[in-house]
């Protein structure tokens, strides 16, 4: 194919290609992902205020919670919507990551526990977790050298 045809083509298709709102996505992802973000600094007060938690130790229960949370509504078919309209911004958070798995878990639960849900809840977020721990190993190993060299 000649280049002028491939110039032609690339022209000619332009026109039916769909145009991507990158600012408008940019908003919401930020605004959905911040909200998110806000709901777990609340609930992350709730503790300190009302459980005698120190600002060090509400993390856990916090992050516990916003993994309920979005199980919940994932199961309920809540949290797939918002995906839809957030983006990224509710796929960052770690309820994004409590999504992919529950999601996965409802997919399989039709082949029963062993063989649906549990060989099968991992598998959308098992890269990210494997990926993770390798990354923390690494920079751990890095830290380890360099605070011997030093």
């Amino acid at each position: 194919m000649s280049k002028k045809l491939k110039d032609n083509y690339k022209e000619d298709v332009k026109g039916y290609q769909p145009q991507i709102p990158y600012f408008k996505n940019c908003v919401k992802a930020f605004l959905v992902g911040g909200t998110i973000c806000v709901i777990g600094q609340l609930i992350s007060n709730f503790y300190i205020t009302y459980f005698d938690f120190t600002k060090e130790t509400a993390g856990d229960p916090t992050v516990g919670t916003l993994v309920l949370i979005s199980a919940i509504l994932t199961g309920l078919g809540v949290y797939d919507k918002l995906g839809q309209f957030a983006g990224a911004g509710s796929a960052v958070p770690v309820t994004g990551f409590a999504n992919s798995m529950a999601s996965a878990a409802i997919e399989y639960r039709s082949e029963g526990i062993v063989l649906g849900v549990a060989t099968n809840m991992f598998k959308l977020a098992g890269s990210v977790i494997v990926f993770g721990v390798v990354a923390a190993y690494i920079l751990g190993m890095i830290r380890y050298a360099v605070s011997i060299w030093m």
